[in-house]
């Protein structure tokens, strides 16, 4: 059995979803060995503070008696909350699971996490284990390399980690330099570069699009399920960062992943699946915001 990586969960205001976070850890198997560290940000407003304090007794009545447990004074934000404590936890350890409040997982989530780290310790190209799989049509390996590093449940390496690139600034001119903005868009099918755009004019505070863009000027690559093991609940209006949609919506997979690639290389039918998922959600996303519309004029 591998050994147990440290793991970082991020709290906020979502009682509920925080529960249901730290169950589906703690049934996992290595959960009782793996250290636990939950950062409690700070609430943000006054109207806040009650939801942030039902957050914290659930992370108080939950985490084993071994977590650590950090409850914020003030509001650091999703962005500086896990920059800060991934950075934290890589220093300590090397290596580190990160989790936030509005996710699930799958019964061997950590196992393949920490199987993942394992390894690939030493492959320079391995960046980012992602634990989340978008729910595409096309059949894929059981695990794979991938260009996009997806943030809803994911693992890294200190090797890895040291390269993150705080200046979105430096990241886009590399991407223009290179006339490289329909790949970093993932063949045009995202909006990775807009989203570089509104980070620069302080529109946007997001990690994960700087950490993307960091695989992206390293020339690293993130290893997927073939099928997701971890699941996003937080599409359902509650959140700060997102709305609700059910673009993203998952089964989370019973099974283990028993399978790696020997080569640390993009897997070929990831693209076009990607791509391919990407449009569909474009047609989605674009039918909710109908909807949400025709509900608020009857409303």
């Amino acid at each position: 059995m591998p050994r147990a990586a440290p793991i970082v969960l991020f709290v906020h205001k979502r009682p509920m979803h925080a529960r249901r976070v730290l169950e589906s850890l703690l049934r996992q198997p290595l959960a009782a060995s793996s250290p636990l560290t939950v950062y409690c940000d700070g609430a943000r407003s006054p109207e806040e503070e009650g939801a942030v304090r039902e957050a914290r007794a659930v992370v108080r009545s939950l985490a084993p008696a071994q977590a650590r447990i950090v409850e914020r004074e003030r509001n650091l934000g999703l962005a500086a909350s896990i920059i800060g404590g991934v950075s934290e936890a890589i220093d300590a350890h090397g290596e580190a699971i990160v989790l936030e409040d509005d996710l699930e997982l799958a019964p061997a989530a950590l196992e393949y996490f920490n199987a993942a780290l394992q390894r690939y310790r030493a492959e320079e190209r391995a960046m980012h284990v992602s634990g989340y799989m978008y729910p595409v049509r096309a059949a894929l390996p059981e695990s794979f390399f991938y260009r996009e590093a997806t943030c809803w449940g994911w693992a890294t390496w200190a090797r890895a980690w040291r390269h993150f690139e705080p200046d979105a600034r430096r990241i886009r001119d590399a991407v223009q330099a290179r006339g490289a903005t329909r790949y970093f868009d993932v063949d045009g099918s995202a909006e990775f570069s807009v989203m570089l755009d509104r980070q620069i004019a302080g529109q946007l505070d997001s990690w994960a699009i700087r950490w993307y863009g960091s695989l992206w000027l390293r020339g690293g690559l993130a290893l997927h399920p073939g099928k997701s093991l971890v699941r996003n609940t937080g599409f359902d209006g509650s959140g700060v960062h997102s709305g609700s949609s059910r673009a993203y919506d998952v089964g989370l997979w019973t099974g283990s992943v028993t399978r790696f690639p020997d080569r640390v290389e993009e897997e070929p039918a990831a693209l076009p699946a990607m791509v391919a998922y990407r449009r569909r959600v474009s047609r989605l996303h674009a039918l909710e915001s109908l909807g949400q519309r025709v509900r608020s004029w009857l409303s």
